[in-house]
Formats: C-alpha cells, structure tokens, sequence
C-alpha cells in the first residue's frame, strides 16, 4: 500500500486544498447518508460470465473528486494489464440523487453498472430489493479479507451472506479548543459524567459558547450516549428485528444526551433542529467548546476559525476512562445482480477495496481504511487520527441490518424523539416508546 509520509497537522493541511470544501461543507458526501430503498422489478442475472468488453463502475462524487479519480484511474489502469480485452468506464454520481439512479438501475439491469459504491447503510435494502451479487465465496477466499474489522464486515452482511467489500469507514470523536481549556484550566473529559460537568463549567465561564454543541437532529451524536448506557437501536436480525430504543439502558442514555440542551449548554431553542453539520460547523466557527465529530470533519475543522486550537480525543463512556461505541459510517463497494462479466467485477471490486488502494485513498483523500493493519500504519503516520483508530478498536456499532432502516432514517424517528424530548413535548418514556412503535412498525412491513 502506498501511505505518504507525513506528521501532525502539516499532513491534514496539505490534503486540505484538495478535499476541503467551505466550513459548511463537513461531511464527506456519503459517508453515513441513507436513502428510501429502491422497489425493483425483475433484474436477476442471466447467468453469463463474459470476460471481455466494457465494465461499467458508478462511484459517488466527493466534493473535491480528482484526488478520488487519480486513486481510481491508477486501480484501473493496473487491473486493465490484467485484462486486456476489457475496457472500464466509470461514472462519479452525485450522492443526492443516488436512490433514483439506483432505482432506475435496479429496474433496468441494461443501463446498471456492473459494480458500485453505496452507502453501508444502504446494504439490507438493496439486497432486500434483488440489487446486489451474493460474494459470500470470493469474499472469504480473498487474502484482504481476513484483516478487515468486524464492523465493516457486518456492513456488507444480511443474514450471514455478505453482498459487498467494505470501502471506508469513517468514525466520530470528541473535538475539544485546547486554547478554552487551558485558559479555564481543563482536562479532556474521561469519562460521560465528566463530559457533561465540563460542558458546562464552559458555558458558565463562557456564555458566548456553546459548553458542548449538540443536535436534536444529530442521530449518530447521540446514539454514543445510549450505547454507552447498554442501549441499542433495535435487538434481532433480518425480519425478526425489534426495537429497544424504548429499553431501560436505552432511555438512561436518552436522558443523559437529552440532559444537555439548556441554557447551562446548548439552549434547547438553538440546538434541538441542529443535525451533525450544524454542530460541527458550530465548532469550526469557534461557537463551541466541544463537539462531536468526525475523522472526514477534521480537514474543514482545520480551515476554520479555530485552526491550531484544537484537539481530538475519543467520546469517553460512563466508565471512566471508557470509550463510547460511536457508530461506524462508510461506504462499500458491491456488484449488481444483473451483471454479465461476474468475475470480472468481483476482481475490479476486490483491486478498488484493496488494502493498496484504500492506504491510497487515504492519503488523497483522508478516508480512513477498514482493515485494522492499515489504519494502525495511518494512525503512524498521521497522530491526529489516533483518537479515531482508537474508538473503532474500542467498540463501534451499525444500524440494524434490515431493510426496515431505510424507512426509520428517511421517516427521522430518533431525531423526532430526541426533538419531542428537548422541546418539551413528551417525556424519555413515552418518546422512545413512540419511537419504538414507529421503529416496529417499520421492521414489520420489511418482513
């Protein structure tokens, strides 16, 4: 794999120019986004295997994209040694209409792709949908394989088959401004009590921030909270998922988050529609104290206001000196069901998750590896990501693997219920049990 050598900062900065866009433009586009899964019509295989002719790759389009091209052309062009006879094009497709353009490609196997990147959330709809090859058996005897981390894993598998290759994984942490904490004499909280007394001694100190900047409308900000607390979304697999947002564990979590909208930190009229973007850019713009974001937050962190005074650390857990499962985003790489060249694409899958070519999407584009060896030679060469290699070793979590979650994001049933919570609306109980409902009556109609 190829991994520049470089330290500290000074190394984020130079991928900043290309990756960067404004401090508004914060999350890599993608990395944890969902859609409405696709209804498909008849898109099965013909059961050919060609080996020569054209293969068709739809990737998403970054919002600085020729970095991503160079890493891609360079993957093609070694795969295309291989493979005389066969010719590679590749389309960059905008993430914001991928749902209609995979619908249409799920409807119409002759205009699909052979091969794509998808959200990994995304994973149990389209295979509920008929849209992605099983690669369960080149998967397992691919040599890569065996190094990518559990999570990851989990991303590409619906009921113990797996439709995919994990792409890159991305993770969130606790952003803190060195300059604030030093100057009301601070440490980097260790534990989840800690974090939240700390938030407030800043807002106290410094009412013109924000102690800890915090969303209603930021799911995977809060979900740390509950899985900490012994929470989860839903308990299950495939058809027989049930929620337990509603659960004991799940609601002191809920309360714990919950606790931090006020005028003591984050003033519920301000923070309760604010979503991930919103916090972070919230701290990009020295509005905060603290916040929670992610390894593909850091560079547009870096070119805003708050440059040079700050670090990362990760989101600590109840225990002290814990660390809280934080949800592991990414994207993967799969084959259509509908494609004619099977091998082919199963080689031009496995060449562009490879662990070369994602040590080399890393240093292009900042996107951290799934395979565990290859993040700890980044965390190496780069220390800020240390405290985000750190939280995927600790423990992260994924979103039920059903088809159902597709509908529960796009309907906003936890940011609902976080916003019922903060507003005043309904109390920890009887939000999270409507949640709950809600989340049931979703994985029932998936059934």
């Amino acid at each position: 794999m190829k991994l520049a050598v470089r330290t500290g900062r000074s190394a984020r900065t130079s991928r900043t120019a290309r990756m960067a866009a404004p401090v508004a433009a914060l999350v890599i586009a993608g990395l944890t986004a969902t859609a409405c899964a696709p209804q498909t019509s008849d898109n099965s295989s013909s059961g050919k295997d060609e080996k020569t002719g054209t293969l068709r790759v739809w990737l998403f389009q970054e919002v600085t994209n020729k970095p991503k091209e160079q890493v891609v052309d360079e993957t093609i062009a070694a795969f295309r040694k291989a493979h005389d006879d066969v010719k590679v094009t590749v389309e960059y497709i905008p993430v914001e209409t991928r749902a209609q353009r995979i619908k249409a490609a799920f409807n119409d196997p002759k205009s699909a792709p052979d091969l794509m990147e998808f959200g990994n959330t995304d994973t149990a709809g389209y295979v509920k949908d008929g849209g992605l090859l099983d690669v369960t058996k080149e998967f397992t005897e691919w040599a890569d394989a065996k190094d990518s981390d559990p999570t990851a894993r989990q991303s590409v598998t619906v009921d113990g088959q797996i439709y995919g290759a994990p792409f890159f994984v991305g993770v969130r942490a606790l952003y803190y401004r060195t300059d604030v904490f030093e100057e009301l004499g601070l440490e980097p909280p260790t534990s989840q009590s800690e974090l939240i007394e700390t938030a407030r001694k800043i807002r106290a100190a410094r009412p013109d921030l924000y102690g800890l900047a915090v969303g209603g409308a930021y799911t995977f900000g809060a979900m740390p909270f509950v899985w900490a607390d012994g929470g989860e979304i839903a308990k299950g697999k495939g058809g027989s998922y049930a929620s337990s947002i509603d659960s004991a564990a799940s609601q002191k979590g809920i309360k714990a988050y919950t606790s931090l909208f006020g005028d003591d930190n984050c003033p519920a009229a301000k923070c309760a529609g604010m979503g991930g973007n919103d916090t972070v850019t919230a701290f990009a713009s020295g509005k905060a104290g603290m916040a929670i974001g992610g390894d593909f937050n850091y560079a547009a962190v870096e070119a805003g206001k708050v440059k040079g005074k700050f670090a990362v650390v990760p989101l600590p857990g109840v225990e002290e000196g814990s660390i809280a499962p934080a949800f592991a985003g990414g994207n993967n790489i799969g084959v259509l069901k509908s494609t004619t060249k099977r091998t082919l694409a199963v080689d031009l899958m496995e060449r562009l998750a490879s662990k070369e070519t994602q040590g080399e999407l890393f240093d292009a584009m900042g996107f951290l590896p799934t395979y565990t060896d290859v993040r700890a030679e980044v965390a190496k060469k780069e220390p800020h990501i240390g405290p985000f290699v750190k939280t995927l070793s600790a423990d992260t979590k994924f979103v039920p693997a059903s088809s159902a979650w597709s509908q529960i994001d796009a309907s906003l049933v936890l940011p609902t219920m976080f916003q019922e919570i903060v507003s005043g609306k309904k109390d920890v109980a009887a939000a999270s049990k409507d949640a709950a409902d809600k989340m049931n009556d979703a994985f029932s109609s998936a059934g």
